[in-house]
């Protein structure tokens, strides 16, 4: 896999992500993969991680992130980004919080999830025509789990991948800019856990996937199978050479992971037998190329 030497012919890739930690739970290997090879590849992250818990007990008591939760994870998302060899943009807004209860409390004011769309998306639109992508990367309309920001980091993308290239739409946004790809990403696809899951346990190992399968089974009316997702995978990206990298950029952000947890459950040496690639799905394109892909710049490189 090559990519022209010559800046204007350089393949890009923005990935959208809702808190400092998300590019790196989420097609962190990608990336770096994309990276090492070449590619110009750019996180925007919507908030600054705010009203983020501290997850990692190890951090409990650590003075910086008790007085200053968003500076300290800035800070993680730095090392984060270098380990990566990404770069990274933020969005300049403020975390929303998971809002938890019964019923469930009001959002704060001013959060991210609260702004009106055009107010949440001008920044990434002016990013998208500045940085020009070639491919964009975000999540679902449940935004990969069903956190107030995720599902608004969902519809930023959207709007700035449907609207970047219009020129009646962000008019003092810069010159329009079209990118030719759109990619949901399946960080937590049930076929994945379910195949580790079963390796797991033909290697008498635990799994800590028991729990999150059940729960799918009980969901399924039949009890046999995962629910169908509402989007199924177009694309698998061979990345299993990059799990080190994704895991090290985990560990970077030190107040939201906990380097004993799950994430680190299967060792990355199982994970490339069983299952090395990490999964998307196509959602929009301008180019052709044809199902399932293995490269998310299928059909591009380089016709742009």
């Amino acid at each position: 896999m090559t990519a022209s030497s010559s800046s204007d012919q350089q393949l890009r890739l923005l990935a959208v992500h809702a808190h400092p930690d998300d590019e790196s739970s989420k097609g962190a290997a990608t990336m770096a993969m994309y990276a090492a090879a070449g590619v110009d590849v750019m996180v925007a992250t919507c908030t600054d991680g705010s009203r983020g818990d501290i997850q990692n007990p190890a951090m409990e008591d650590a003075p910086h992130p008790k007085r200053d939760m968003a500076g300290a994870r800035r800070l993680e998302m730095a090392n984060a980004a270098a380990v990566l060899g990404i770069r990274q943009r933020w969005l300049g807004f403020v975390d929303s919080g998971l809002p938890e209860g019964d019923p469930l409390p009001p959002l704060p004011p001013g959060c991210f999830a609260l702004q009106p769309l055009e107010r949440a998306s001008a920044p990434l639109v002016h990013l998208v025509r500045d940085f020009k992508p070639h491919v964009m990367i975000s999540y679902d309309e449940n935004g990969g789990y069903p956190h107030p920001d995720h599902i608004m980091a969902h519809k930023v993308a959207v709007e700035a991948f449907e609207a970047a290239g219009d020129p009646t739409r962000y008019t003092d946004m810069g010159e329009p800019w079209a990118p030719s790809k759109l990619y949901y990403d399946r960080a937590f696809s049930p076929d994945r856990f379910r195949a580790l899951h079963f390796a797991l346990e033909e290697a008498g190992l635990q799994s800590p996937y028991a729990e999150r399968l059940a729960k799918w089974l009980e969901a399924d009316a039949e009890g046999h199978t995962p629910p169908e997702p509402a989007h199924k995978t177009t694309t698998q990206v061979d990345c299993g050479a990059f799990f080190e990298a994704r895991d090290d950029a985990l560990r970077a952000h030190r107040t939201q992971i906990d380097p004993l947890g799950f994430f680190f459950a299967v060792s990355s040496e199982l994970q490339r037998k069983v299952w090395p690639w990490e999964d998307f799905t196509l959602i929009h394109s301008t180019v052709s190329s044809e199902l399932p892909e293995k490269d998310l710049f299928a059909g591009i490189r380089f016709a742009a």
